[in-house]
């Protein structure tokens, strides 16, 4: 997971973990994703501490933290906020990273 720069929002596309430091919810949400990557051997996620950017908060209308921001074709399609599971997660990415799941 790597800490999403400015023009990393201009994106089309991407997985966004937004959480405040001291938040511990946010720290096990963030010990789900972290186990995802490291089975999929690869950053999936950017992240982004809600307290440096407010007004994104604001724009994007993020309502609490955690949260998982998922943004496609310019468009942001999900706002999660109960991470429930690492499987509960894995309904998220087979609906929005296929790719992942498909055999070699």
């Amino acid at each position: 997971m790597q800490e999403i720069k400015t023009d990393q929002l201009e994106q089309s596309e991407y997985l966004l973990y937004i959480y405040t430091p001291f938040c511990g919810t946010c720290s096990i949400a963030k010990g789900m994703l972290e186990k995802i990557e490291t089975v999929h051997k690869e950053n999936l996620f950017l992240t982004m501490n809600a307290s440096l950017h407010p007004e994104f908060m604001l724009e994007n209308e993020v309502e609490s933290v955690p949260c998982l921001l998922i943004k496609q074709k310019n468009e942001i399609k999900e706002k999660v906020y109960a991470f429930k599971s690492i499987g509960n997660l894995y309904t998220y990415l087979l609906e929005y990273k296929p790719e992942l799941f498909l055999s070699s």
